[in-house]
């Protein structure tokens, strides 16, 4: 049999690199926006890596026809972008601002023009400040808000873009965000937590419902869940039941109620000192549960779990920023533990075999929906040479890898329709500032000037080829 390095990706395969508004646009007080929780979080000293903002960023929303054009010169079939509700609704409800979503109308037109797929992410983490101030996504109302601003997005952009996501990561948003507080809005309460992610579902369902009544019926809309792969320890029945809570925590919370109808019970009984979940109503499953067109998966590294012994707590090596408080609601006898293997700048372990794992298990989760992956990247410590070239043979080896494994799932019967790189370019990198390179293409934070990777150029020749191209010692 072939090796999957040397097979052929689908002819329809799509190719792309991803991004979020609050990370690369800038711009943050033009054209009507208003802060998101973002800006508030990112200016609360303390906060983020040396006080760092995405006021600039790279300057994308006065850049984005350049930022095209080198997507186009690099081969790239697909981006998947994310609009900044605050821009284009300031306040969260209400009318729009047409200035704001006229930026998202110019660069569709501009991506389409130049032969690229948009996929239009709705919600990626940064809620209008106004509706944290009235409760957040803690708070019921948030998730009807976002039905209406998805409407509203719909609306314009339906006509020209058929790929729409409603929610990224809605994990992070719920437990980094309200339980953690390693994210904004910075907020460190387990059971807002919790009626965080259910709001967040809700919303996402209604939010279907909303585009399928405001856009032309052939589009597609999608949720891209940055979906767990828990492994335990050991086989040792404590360490396996530590793996399932985690698995209903990361996975099941979510999943449950979108791709099956339900809740798992093993989540409400083993959260219940925490909440009764009386936030949840009747009907609510339901409508969470509105059949997609496609799944979204985001995947960077496993997760590997135990039991504490004899209940004690212990270090939470998860991977998810350093917080006195977890993000794991009734969970704090449950041990992370770091995987064997070289790692990346965020300290997370290589291990392509868990996207393999990942594709596979929703093939079985949800048979006959089409898998994209919405995100999988590395960052590194990319420096330009004296040519002023940027070398990154990591990165090369990291895509390699993690492609192989895409190919070998779609050998193996799963339906993926598409790669998302994380990241088209360096960008802010949330808590982390400016300190972690995610991407393909070099940015000069001083100069904001872009220069192509050596890993965005193998990239693109994949993209071109539709096979992977060797991974040649000193690229």
């Amino acid at each position: 049999m072939p090796e999957p390095t040397t097979v052929a990706f689908p002819p329809a395969f799509l190719f792309g690199a991803a991004t979020s508004a609050y990370q690369i646009e800038g711009a943050v007080r033009e054209d009507g926006r208003t802060p998101s929780i973002w800006d508030t979080f990112s200016h609360t000293p303390g906060r983020t890596a040396g006080g760092e903002t995405g006021d600039i960023a790279v300057d994308h929303y006065h850049r984005y026809r350049d930022d095209v054009a080198l997507m186009a010169e690099l081969g790239l079939t697909a981006y998947r972008f994310s609009v900044s509700w605050s821009r284009v609704q300031p306040t969260g409800r209400g009318p729009v601002v047409q200035r704001g979503l006229d930026f998202y109308r110019r660069l569709v037109d501009e991506l389409l023009a130049r032969g690229i797929t948009p996929a239009l992410t709705l919600y990626h983490w940064d809620l209008p400040q106004e509706l944290e101030d009235a409760g957040g996504w803690p708070h019921r109302d948030t998730a009807f808000r976002f039905a209406e601003y998805a409407q509203s997005v719909g609306e314009a952009l339906g006509d020209r873009v058929e790929q729409w996501i409603t929610l990224n990561e809605p994990w992070c948003s719920a437990f980094l965000g309200y339980a953690s507080g390693v994210h904004a809005p910075g907020r460190t309460d387990p059971a807002a937590s919790l009626r965080a992610a259910h709001h967040l579902n809700l919303g996402h369902g209604l939010a279907v419902s909303a585009l399928r009544a405001a856009m032309p019926a052939g589009n597609r809309i999608a949720i891209s869940l940055n979906s767990s792969v828990v492994r335990p320890l050991s086989q040792d029945p404590a360490d396996l039941a530590a793996a399932r809570r985690i698995d209903d925590l990361a996975n099941g919370v979510f999943h449950g109620p979108i791709l099956h109808g339900a809740y798992p019970s093993s989540l409400l009984e083993a959260t219940r000192s925490v909440t009764d979940w009386s936030h949840v109503l009747d009907g609510d499953v339901r409508t969470i549960n509105a059949p997609l067109d496609a799944l979204g998966l985001n995947y960077y590294t496993p997760t590997l779990v135990s039991a504490a012994p004899g209940g004690a707590k212990g270090p939470r090596a998860d991977g998810h920023g350093s917080s006195d408080h977890s993000p794991w609601p009734a969970a704090d006898d449950v041990l992370f533990h770091q995987t064997p293997g070289d790692r990346t700048e965020m300290g997370w372990t290589i291990d392509p075999t868990g996207l393999y794992d990942l594709l596979m298990r929703y093939t079985r989760e949800a048979p006959g929906l089409p898998l994209h992956i919405t995100e999988n990247g590395a960052a590194y410590d990319d420096k330009p040479d004296p040519d002023g070239r940027v070398h990154d043979p990591e990165r090369i080896a990291y895509l390699h890898a993690h492609l192989a494994e895409v190919r070998r799932a779609i050998a193996d019967g799963a339906d993926v329709r598409g790669y998302y790189l994380w990241s088209l370019m360096d960008n802010f990198e949330w808590a982390y500032g400016y300190g972690k390179r995610f991407g393909a293409v070099y940015v000069d934070y001083a100069t904001l000037e872009r220069t192509p990777k050596s890993s965005a150029l193998w990239y693109g020749e994949a993209a071109r080829t539709r096979v992977l191209p060797p991974v040649r010692a000193g690229a």
